[in-house]
């Protein structure tokens, strides 16, 4: 939470920035050269991006952008545990596994940045269970819980992009009720022949839906690329297990 937070303030101090440094200023001359020569706002990059929406919509894509990054980085750094058999027998020419050392070898050797991998921690409660019962039954149950509470779990850390990638589309449609909303009040400039003031309001309105849906666009790409890593985690969990573990025992 505290890392969250700290890229959440991050974000929006650079995004700021950008905006009062560059964005803004450069938007604000264009306009005023257009409306100088009686023409009405271009429709440059800056110009789009100009208002308090679009500037929203770039934070939280930032945060979001952080959150996935983090969840992707947690599954890839121990992504090669899949490969290396964690419950090689070295005391012993038979394939089958000493449960008691398998487990003091789980506890004392895995790095530390392992330990609170899905894979480990699924092996280790489970021949936990299997060392207290006896009971193979009892193993691939508890397999099985471990593997339900991690998609749990994992459901639940995604609560957080999933509201970003709501949100946005949302401050843009706000973005778009404030634009009509002034486009409105210009009305009667409208009708004495001066319509300069409800287009821009009007673009007001368009471009803070068009960039907010943007941004939705590609976060939920992104999105779906970490749910996709997510559910071959499970998957890999799972077949390591049958593999490595439920295959040995006897």
């Amino acid at each position: 939470m505290i890392k969250s937070f700290i890229a959440l303030i991050i974000s929006i101090i650079f995004v700021h920035l950008i905006y009062i440094g560059y964005v803004r200023p450069e938007a604000s001359a264009l306009i005023e050269m257009a409306q100088a020569q009686g023409l009405s706002s271009p429709r440059d990059v800056v110009v789009i991006l100009k208002d308090y929406e679009q500037e929203i919509c770039f934070i939280l894509m930032l945060w979001g952008c952080f959150l996935i990054t983090t969840n992707y980085r947690e599954i890839l750094k121990t992504k090669y545990l899949f490969s290396v058999d964690l419950l090689e027998n070295k005391d012993s020419d038979d394939d089958t596994i000493n449960v008691d050392n398998i487990i003091d070898r789980l506890d004392k050797q895995i790095p530390k940045d392992c330990l609170s991998s899905p894979l480990v921690r699924t092996l280790r409660s489970s021949l936990w269970r299997y060392a207290a019962t006896q009971n193979v039954q009892n193993l691939s149950d508890a397999i099985e819980s471990n593997l339900e509470a991690l998609a749990i779990r994992q459901d639940s850390e995604n609560t957080m992009i999933r509201y970003l990638i709501w949100a946005i589309p949302s401050i843009g449609f706000i973005g778009t009720v404030r634009g009509i909303g002034q486009a409105l009040s210009q009305a009667d400039q409208a009708l004495a022949g001066d319509i300069s003031g409800m287009t821009n309001s009007l673009g007001v309105a368009f471009n803070s839906t068009l960039i907010a849906l943007l941004i939705s666009i590609f976060l939920m790409f992104l999105f779906h690329q970490l749910q996709r890593l997510q559910d071959s985690q499970i998957l890999d969990t799972q077949e390591y297990c049958e593999k490595y573990l439920l295959s040995r025992i006897r």
